[in-house]
């Protein structure tokens, strides 16, 4: 059996879909709450569903059973000001689920994220060698950064780790069951309403003399791609490491917005506006995973292009009555 914390998530309940629909035993770990989250989870076939408080009992009664971890569970907000609960969260329940991996030898496979690579300054190299030198601009990315680091110090010490082990820095995920993320979903989901009622698409205006409006970039990676990672790395027991998880290729606001517009067969219409004041000052211009260290252990998948992404999204998901996995 297999386990994903933030089962009932974006990437989470994506990866529950495709690890139950290849015939796994998969179980969930999750809190619902009151949002319509849950229909993230209507359709896949649960070995079990397991609130986070249950959890050190549920994992004590199936180590036998469970072979590995997928721990998707986070506090993903980047606007989340609540630091303590943050790291409790990000930080500490991430060491907890690594010790007990550790002390049971089981695998552990677990979400990082771009957001430590701050504005970029340093690259986008995740040679683990180079996690010193980031400097994550929210405390999102700082707590991963935590994790991420705090990994790399227990394996130099010499301490007990997951019979396998791999940590995903995922760039700019968007697809299916993300639409219970409010203001935080993809860009994708927030303009479809706009492009799908036949009106403009508000994309920010740039304030770089360099780049035009709509230039501004970003690695856009499609949430099936990331879950063929996953299932990869499932597949191969014996590749550990720090990876990003995109495509490789930067790809700009303006493309994406002519993606959207393609697949619903409309001209696009796209308008600009200014970037808010409170966001200017740290906004990113241009992110691209460096992908060679995946690569090189052996992943050798292509990754869908944007627009193959954006329209197979759009037409089989966003434009239909039921859009959920």
């Amino acid at each position: 059996m297999i386990l994903v914390t933030g089962g009932a998530g974006f990437i989470g309940s994506n990866i529950v879909a495709a690890l139950a629909a290849s015939g796994e035993r998969v179980a969930a770990c999750d809190r619902l709450r009151e949002s319509e989250k849950w229909r993230n989870l209507g359709h896949a076939a649960l070995a079990d569903l397991v609130s986070p408080e249950a959890l050190p009992e549920w994992l004590s009664a199936n180590a036998t059973a469970l072979a590995a971890i997928v721990h998707m569970g986070a506090i993903s907000s980047t606007t989340e000001r609540n630091v303590d609960l943050i790291l409790e969260v990000n930080l500490r329940l991430s060491q907890l689920l690594w010790r007990w991996c550790a002390r049971e030898g089981k695998r552990f496979i677990y979400a990082s994220s771009a957001a430590t690579y701050g504005a970029g300054e340093q690259g986008f190299d995740d040679d683990p060698r180079r996690l010193p030198l980031l400097r994550p601009l929210n405390p999102y990315g700082w707590s991963k950064q935590l994790f991420d680091r705090w990994v790399m110090q227990a394996l130099e010490a010499g301490s007990a780790a997951p019979r396998q082990w791999a940590g995903l820095k995922f760039f700019n995920v968007y697809g299916p069951n993300e639409y219970h993320k409010g203001t935080m979903r993809s860009v994708v989901a927030q303009k479809y309403p706009l492009a799908a009622g036949d009106r403009a698409v508000t994309l920010f205006r740039s304030h770089r003399a360099d780049v035009p409006d709509g230039g501004q970039k970003r690695d856009f990676i499609y949430v099936r791609d990331c879950v063929r990672v996953v299932q990869w790395l499932l597949a191969h027991p014996d590749v550990n490491g720090l990876y990003n998880l995109g495509t490789g290729r930067a790809r700009s606001f303006a493309e994406l917005a002519q993606a959207l517009f393609a697949a619903l067969r409309r001209p696009p219409r796209i308008e600009y506006i200014d970037t808010p004041e409170a966001v200017r000052a740290h906004y990113q211009y241009f992110t691209e995973a460096r992908m060679e260290r995946l690569r090189a252990v052996g992943y050798a998948e292509p990754f869908t292009s944007l627009e193959d992404g954006v329209a197979d999204y759009v037409q089989r998901y966003l434009s239909q009555s039921d859009p959920y996995l």
